[in-house]
């Protein structure tokens, strides 16, 4: 039996009750989400704090069964640059306080910050409520300026210091897979003895193998065409830019390939560009279509619809869109970076690509279609694959992180004490 009964999870920078796929909202969102009604269907109650951002939103909304989310107000009722967030921390941990002090006294037994910003506060709530602090990077500024991609802004000095500060101090460290705890303990000095892998999960009952011609039929998406989508936020860090040009290449090279590429997002923060623009500069207007994000039902319909799934991402510390078009059934091609090699199975339920290079994507995506035996055995393959990264297994590692950290914490206040 687990010791936690009840967190308070942090995701100040973007809300679980955002739509994935634009603006800030992406993998985070689907995984705070998930975990939180995971762990509540496992018998540990969880609260989220995130920042509100429009003046109607009310103080607590209930997400599910024993998961409640608090907007808490921090600077203006609106959305922000995430470079103005880390000005806003002392508000925001002085808002949950609030919500804090107002709860029954040791209502609350860990604290979980998702994402650099949240971990900021979290060391601040942590200190002056006595809570341990588990915290989850999800990405980390100083693997994401290694990999910079040409165009996009390298993460600023004070995230990396921020970043610094949270592995030093926390009572556990959460990561997706054992590449990105090497990377922590590689770039931040984490301690090794702190830090708890936990894989990210997926909503099997959502996204599963179902009938692909129907998902095809009701998406317009015409027998014999070779269907690639991408799905996540249009940034230069997730490379539909890099679709794009492989895309052309193709059109020049196998003319005879009957292409089609959906991307599925909106732009996200600063880091914008104009894509359509893009894809009409290279002659594409009929082959590639920019497509709002949607739900996650829908979304697997097109995961089933698609003949591949492109991850062209320059970072990703897991990538949650690889895992969910595989267990619909759908290979994916991803750059071979960060948490992907994981995600995907290399040759058994999709391709690695090193590198971003156009040439090298278009022959990634030209195989797949070449060898279409090959491309049924791995949308099989990965369907399997996937079933082992259920979000309840997540729960239950996350809880096992949680018990850890209330343990240590409990240690060191005995100690304190007998001293």
């Amino acid at each position: 039996m687990h010791q936690v009964r009840r967190v308070a999870m942090l995701s100040l920078h973007t809300s679980p009750l955002d739509q994935p796929g634009g603006g800030d909202a992406g993998g985070m969102n689907v995984y705070v989400r998930a975990l939180a009604l995971e762990l509540a269907a496992s018998g540990v109650a969880v609260e989220i704090f995130t920042r509100r951002v429009d003046p109607g939103q009310p103080d607590a909304v209930e997400l599910g069964p024993g998961v409640l989310v608090h907007h808490v107000t921090a600077g203006p009722a609106h959305k922000v640059s995430k470079e103005r967030l880390p000005l806003l921390v002392p508000q925001l941990a002085d808002a949950v306080s609030a919500v804090i002090a107002a709860s029954p006294a040791g209502h609350f037994d860990v604290l979980h910050s998702h994402y650099w910003v949240s971990g900021m506060a979290g060391l601040q709530l942590a200190a002056q409520w006595g809570l341990p602090l588990v915290h989850t990077m999800h990405t980390m500024a100083r693997v994401k300026n290694k990999h910079l991609p040409d165009g996009q802004t390298a993460e600023p000095t004070i995230r990396e210091d921020g970043e610094q500060h949270i592995v030093a101090a926390a009572t556990r460290l959460i990561a997706n897979t054992t590449a990105e705890a090497t990377e922590l303990e590689r770039h931040y000095n984490g301690c090794e003895t702190r830090i708890d892998v936990v894989s990210p999960g997926v909503d099997l009952k959502v996204y599963k193998p179902a009938f692909r011609d129907r998902s095809r039929t009701r998406l317009g998406i015409a027998a014999g065409v070779f269907h690639v989508v991408f799905a996540g936020r249009l940034q230069r860090l997730k490379g539909p830019h890099v679709l794009v040009k492989a895309a052309a290449l193709l059109r020049r090279t196998r003319p005879e390939i009957p292409l089609q590429v959906s991307i599925l997002g909106a732009s996200s923060g600063s880091d914008k560009y104009d894509l359509p623009q893009l894809i009409a500069d290279a002659g594409l207007a009929g082959t590639v279509s920019v497509l709002p994000p949607v739900s996650a039902e829908l979304l697997a319909d097109w995961y089933r619809a698609a003949d591949v799934v492109a991850m062209p991402s320059s970072s990703e510390s897991f990538g949650l869109v690889a895992i969910e078009a595989q267990a619909c059934g759908t290979p994916v091609v991803a750059t071979n970076v960060g948490g992907l090699p994981r995600a995907v199975s290399d040759g058994r339920t999709g391709l690695l690509v090193d590198g971003r290079d156009a040439h090298h994507w278009a022959d990634a995506l030209a195989s797949l279609h070449d060898f279409p035996q090959t491309r049924t055995d791995m949308g099989r393959a990965a369907s399997v694959y996937a079933e082992s990264f259920g979000w309840a297994h997540t729960a239950e590692l996350t809880t096992a992180s949680y018990d850890r950290a209330l343990a240590t914490a409990t240690a060191h206040a005995e100690s304190a004490v007998g001293a």
